[in-house]
């Protein structure tokens, strides 16, 4: 009689354990997915960039979902990031990329910078991504009226901090100006293109995952007028339009 107790005790306590196991399997679960393995994609680059043009044609149809802003969501990512694209965008205020494709917390690693060039530091970032973080896919997007370009267009800045910005764009200013019916335009375009070049022969870590087909680089155009996005670059066939004059 004397033991009973004890035995009571020992029942409770097991009771207790396996229902304090049960209550935090969630959250144990919740954090492994939000931290796969080191530059592990959880999508490949085809299904990212779906995602994204599904998003950006919501954005235009005015009917966002607004995806993954919860309070979970906040509390999962707690544990770590798995973003499936960066994006390489202008820093213009009209051009906010998890809005125009409609995505939301650690779904998109942005980087954004007027003009949308690539220099040491907007390499770097990309580059971590990529390597640390997996992601798949980067978009380089341009847009309409591009102040940057527009700078470059002008014949470009001095003595100010302005010129490391459109010193780069300078040299598709040329090109666009035989090639087009509206030069501004085509030279918005031709940077995109020109930083996708960039970065696609970029060493040792872009270079290498885009020659074993690890990493898509593709370049895009959003209209400010109507919201849509244009692939112009690595984009498969369905998804092309021609580009617009």
């Amino acid at each position: 009689m004397t033991t009973q107790p004890g035995r009571d005790f020992w029942a409770r306590l097991l009771v207790a354990t396996a229902v304090a196991v049960l209550a935090i399997a969630p959250f144990a679960r919740a954090q492994h997915a939000a931290t796969p393995g080191h530059g592990a994609p959880s999508v490949s680059a085809d299904q990212a960039l779906e995602q994204l043009m599904a998003g950006n044609a919501r954005f235009v149809a005015h009917a966002p979902q607004h995806p993954n802003q919860s309070a979970a969501r906040v509390h999962e990512l707690a544990g770590g990031q798995h973003p499936i694209a960066v994006v390489l965008s202008c820093a213009d205020s009209r051009v906010g990329p998890e809005l125009v494709f409609d995505q939301g917390l650690g779904d998109l690693f942005v980087v954004r910078v007027a003009g949308n060039i690539a220099d040491d530091a907007t390499i770097g970032s990309i580059e971590y991504a990529v390597e640390h973080l997996g992601a798949p896919l980067i978009v380089v997007m341009g847009h309409q009226k591009c102040g940057a370009v527009t700078a470059a267009m002008n014949g470009g800045e001095s003595g100010n901090h302005i010129h490391a910005v459109v010193d780069p764009i300078l040299p598709v200013v040329a090109e666009a100006r035989k090639s087009a019916a509206d030069p501004l335009e085509a030279a918005i375009r031709l940077n995109v293109n020109r930083v996708v070049d960039q970065l696609e022969h970029t060493t040792p870590i872009l270079a290498a995952k885009v020659g074993d087909r690890t990493l898509r680089i593709v370049g895009a155009y959003y209209s400010l007028e109507d919201g849509q996005v244009t692939l112009l670059t690595g984009a498969p066939a369905k998804h092309s339009e021609a580009a617009k004059p």
